[in-house]
Formats: structure tokens, C-alpha cells, sequence
């Protein structure tokens, strides 16, 4: 039946939709900085020579204050405009950000807001966000490694908004989510997932961190240790990921689409080739084919080499297409 589904699902017309803009670029990191406007440069110019044109362009729109503050306290996104716009600097030892930092994060998180509206309209049923800066290390209050407002959260809650009841969060990126964690811990309405390097950065991430109060057992830490790829991987689709998915049944999916687990990525320390990413795209789509009418959004996260990240965010993209 399952199978059934899966080949009725992709022999529709299922439109996708991208999202980058120009002031991500204006986000200055600096050039020695990992997470600087190279990596998106990079899945641009590998994206407008292969798939590109076959996605829906995503129009502009920047979230309002009152949509950010669902997640993070209003005096943080206060004070962050004012710091960047007044001259930029270092918000923690990792997260730099210069004057057009707030402009572009505030795109960021109005990128997810737009598409969710887009797929909730009708005009698309998935979408890939190639937004910068990252988003899911930022706390309630604060930035954490290379992030400033947490664009998945966000758009989760803005989905919540308009009638998506029970939102699901995969994040593979290879450093643990714990600012999107800390959002719904005790919230039983969003289903966090992370598969992680452990122990690594930040430090979170233990399997023990399964949620509290009403949110208990709604949070799943798959940690991982370094050196594994796609046989660990496989394994905790097959036999955590996809039954915990199916057993909460949720209305949207979305992805924190970290590249860093990567076996060329400069910053971890695990063995995943890009084809990696194509499978498990794969395997969320065919989640969202069954609980969602394939309603998927992905946002970009880390990822930090570039010809390695290109060819990643490729594989995953042309999955999206299918």
C-alpha cells in the first residue's frame, strides 16, 4: 500500500520552490570565516548551471519583529539590529556580523514564512530555502555559532499560525540543533529530530534529552559518533526516523539541511558522500508523501567545504524536483 502511494505521489505535478537573495551575500563574515557568502555563491553557481531554472523563484518577504519574537525575545532582536546597523562586530566568539547582518536574517526567517504561505495557498508543495545565516544553534536570546534567529523554528510556528497543527524538524546537520530543541522541549505539537556528531559541538545532543512536561518523548537525539556514514545513517532512518515520523503523523515537515556530515567537511569528522543526502531527502519526502500531501520545506545550515557542499545541496535539490 505504502508502495502504492509512493508512485501515485511522484507521477503528479508537485511544484517546488527556491529561495536565495543577494543580501545573504552582504551578511560579512570575512573571508577566513567558515560560514561566509562563498558557500552560497558556490550552490548558486552549481545550481544556475544544472537544476536551478526548474524551480519556482520565491518572492522577497522580510519577517516582522512580532513573527521573529514567536521564538526569540523581543529585546535580543532589538538589540541585534541596533548592534549590526550601528557597526557590526562579534556577538559570541564564532558569529560575527556587519551591518546588513538584521536585513539579512530577517529575510531569512521571512524566507520560511513565504513559502509556508505559498504551500498553504497552493502555488507549491515543497520548497528549498538557500538562506544565510544559519539559524538552528540561536537560543531565545541570543546568537550561537554562526546564527542569529532561528529560521526553522520560525517558520514552524508561523505554520502553526495558519493551520498546520503538528510540525516535525529532521535536522542533519552534523552539529546538534539545540537552539531549535530548546524552542519545543516541553511542546508535544512539534516532533524535533536530530542526528548528530556526539560528542561535539555544542555539547547537547545526549539520546537522555527526549523532552519534558507535555513535550516529553517528543524530542529524538540520534548522536553518532565520528567516522560514521551512510550504514549508521541508514540504520537510524530505518529503525528511529521514519517510525517515530509515522507514528506522529505530522501535518508539515520541515528539514534543518545542514551539509556538514560530509566526509570532506572541514569542521566534523563524519564519512557521508553527497549521494547521502539524496537518499535521505528521498525518505522524508516519502514521509510527507503520506502524512502531508508532500508538504516539505528545507533550510540551508551549515556545510563548509565548497565543492563538496555544492555537489550536496545538488543531490538534495534534485530530489526535491522529483
Amino acid at each position: 500500500m505504502v508502495e502504492s502511494t509512493r508512485i501515485d505521489y511522484y507521477a503528479g505535478c508537485m511544484a517546488a520552490g527556491l529561495f536565495t537573495d543577494d543580501l545573504f551575500l552582504e551578511h560579512d563574515t570575512g573571508a577566513t570565516h567558515p560560514e561566509n557568502a562563498n558557500r552560497l555563491r558556490a550552490i548558486r553557481s552549481r545550481l544556475d548551471r544544472t537544476i536551478g531554472s526548474r524551480f519556482q523563484p520565491i518572492k522577497r518577504n522580510f519577517a516582522e519583529p512580532e513573527e521573529v519574537a514567536r521564538i526569540h525575545d523581543i529585546r535580543y532582536i532589538q538589540a541585534l539590529e541596533s548592534f549590526c546597523k550601528r557597526s557590526g562586530g562579534y556577538l559570541d566568539g564564532d558569529t560575527p556580523v556587519s551591518r546588513r547582518s538584521y536585513d539579512a536574517a530577517m529575510l531569512a526567517a521571512g524566507a520560511g514564512i513565504e513559502a509556508a504561505n505559498q504551500i498553504k495557498s497552493g502555488n507549491l508543495s515543497r520548497a528549498l530555502l538557500l538562506v544565510r545565516p544559519p539559524g538552528h544553534h540561536s537560543l531565545q536570546d541570543r546568537a550561537m555559532g554562526f546564527c542569529l534567529f532561528n529560521n526553522v523554528a520560525i517558520c514552524a510556528r508561523h505554520l502553526q499560525s495558519i493551520g498546520f497543527g503538528r510540525v516535525a524538524i529532521i535536522d542533519w546537520d552534523v552539529h546538534h540543533g539545540n537552539g531549535t530543541q530548546d524552542a519545543f522541549y516541553d511542546d508535544p505539537s512539534v516532533y524535533f529530530i536530530s542526528l548528530h556528531q556526539y560528542p561535539f559541538y555544542p555539547g547537547t545532543g545526549a539520546a537522555r534529552e527526549t523532552g519534558t512536561g507535555k513535550g516529553e518523548g517528543f524530542t529524538l537525539n540520534i548522536p553518532m559518533a565520528a567516522g560514521c556514514g551512510d550504514t549508521e545513517y541508514m540504520r537510524a532512518f530505518k529503525e528511529q526516523i521514519i517510525p517515530g515520523l509515522d507514528k506522529f503523523e505530522p501535518d508539515f515537515l520541515l528539514i534543518s539541511a545542514g551539509f556538514d556530515a560530509h566526509r570532506s567537511d572541514p569542521l566534523a569528522q563524519m564519512s557521508l558522500s553527497a549521494s547521502s543526502f539524496e537518499w535521505m531527502s528521498r525518505e522524508l519526502l516519502e514521509v510527507a508523501s503520506r502524512h502531508c500531501n508532500g508538504k516539505l520545506i528545507s533550510f540551508l545550515e551549515g556545510g563548509y567545504d565548497l565543492n563538496a557542499l555544492a555537489d550536496s545541496v545538488e543531490a538534495h535539490a534534485q530530489t526535491l524536483l522529483a
